[in-house]
């Protein structure tokens, strides 16, 4: 099982945006919630294909997810705010009410 560590970063997206106003357990908004952003080389590397299911781990916790190629530099993720991003950040918010989602370090391999 190949694996290998990457930098997460997290944020919101249009997808998302657009799709909220359908509720938080809507399919459309699920599903950009629950996919992490590759770039293709680094999907190749890992020997997985486009919608394959990958476990994230961090030093806070895991979460599975859906992969698809995404137009970032290599050794870069990309997941959008929700509950799966959730796992895998701290609480501590530095006083901020926000807890970091950027620059997190990030194990990516294949799950199942």
């Amino acid at each position: 099982m190949s694996e290998r560590r990457f930098t997460l970063i997290t944020g919101r997206t249009t997808k998302q945006g657009r799709s909220v106003h359908l509720g938080k357990d809507a399919k459309e908004f699920l599903d950009e919630i629950s996919t992490l952003q590759m770039n293709l080389k680094d999907i190749e590397v890992l020997g997985l294909q486009e919608g394959d299911q990958v476990q994230l781990r961090t030093s806070h916790g895991s979460a599975v997810v859906r992969c698809k190629k995404g137009d970032i530099p290599q050794g870069l993720v990309f997941i959008a705010y929700g509950g799966f991003i959730n796992a895998l950040v701290g609480s501590d918010t530095q006083a901020t009410g926000m807890p970091n989602t950027k620059g997190i370090e990030v194990e990516v391999e294949r799950y199942g």
